[in-house]
């Protein structure tokens, strides 16, 4: 039994995701593009590589907040069946609580690290694409992931629901 979806769940899932499958599509045609231009022209994509670099960056962080929303994190539910289930709906809202606080400490550490790289003026070594808006993207899907988390330490969700009555 799932619990109850609020209104802005669906289209947060939506946009993250769809914006992470067309970035992964992208990183594919990409390689493919990159691969028959190399063996069959002789004549690599310049730049391929930094771009696929930076899109897998763009993929990582992007599908960050939507694992923790979905609670698809690796976990391990050994004491689960020590504990009554209000003991373990209070360790995982206490796990939430500590990923949103490290999330939160990665977000400072990360956004003062992109204002640096924005300072200095780094690029990529070929292409010359600024690296400076790709670390402000990490430090804010930190900053929604650590959000998510503290969401649920006050909302209950469907996962936590079943983890705690199993």
């Amino acid at each position: 039994m799932s619990a109850p979806e609020h209104k802005w769940e669906r289209p947060f899932d939506a946009v993250l995701g769809v914006a992470s499958a067309a970035i992964l599509l992208c990183m594919m045609l990409l390689t493919f593009v990159d691969v028959v231009a190399r063996y069959l022209f002789n004549f690599p994509l310049r730049g391929g590589f930094e771009v696929t670099e930076l899109m897998l960056l763009v993929l990582i962080f992007a599908g960050l907040p939507l694992v923790s929303h979905a609670d698809e994190h690796v976990t391990m539910d050994f004491i689960d069946r020590l504990l009554p289930p209000r003991a373990v709906r209070m360790v995982v809202r206490g796990a939430h609580a500590l990923c949103a606080a490290v999330m939160f400490f990665l977000t400072w550490q990360v956004w003062i690290k992109a204002g640096r790289i924005a300072a200095y003026g780094d690029t990529t070594d070929v292409l010359k694409i600024t690296v400076g808006p790709f670390v402000y993207f990490m430090a804010a899907m930190i900053l929604l992931t650590g959000l998510v988390h503290m969401y649920k330490v006050f909302v209950p969700g469907a996962a936590r629901a079943s983890q705690a009555t199993t």
